[in-house]
């Protein structure tokens, strides 16, 4: 991950758990050279099994990452990867954070 990025595993170990989140992981500009003050965030997440939630709470978690960080955010759920190619590059360059 990019130097420019604090990061408290504790914390964000915290974050998950009380967000359910089973694995997060960070990919794309953050991972390479090119990102900079104004590059956002992307995170990809998977939850728990049977976690409950709806558009808002996702929201609610985009907020939280996004105060964190201070920079924007994107959340993609890995489950609702449907593009394969897509899919596939996100595995392959992410960065897991964290793992249940």
């Amino acid at each position: 991950m990019n130097s420019q990025l604090q990061l408290d595993r504790d914390e964000l170990a915290a974050f998950c758990r009380k967000w359910r989140i089973r694995e997060l992981s960070i990919f794309g500009s953050a991972l390479r050279d090119d990102f900079g003050p104004e590059s956002d965030l992307d995170f990809l997440v998977s939850f728990e099994p049977g976690a409950p939630w709806d558009l808002f709470d996702l929201l609610d978690i985009k907020e939280e990452l996004e105060s964190r960080f201070g920079r924007p955010v994107d959340i993609v759920e890995k489950e609702a990867l449907r593009n394969p190619w897509r899919k596939y590059e996100i595995l392959r360059t992410r960065e897991v954070l964290y793992a249940a």
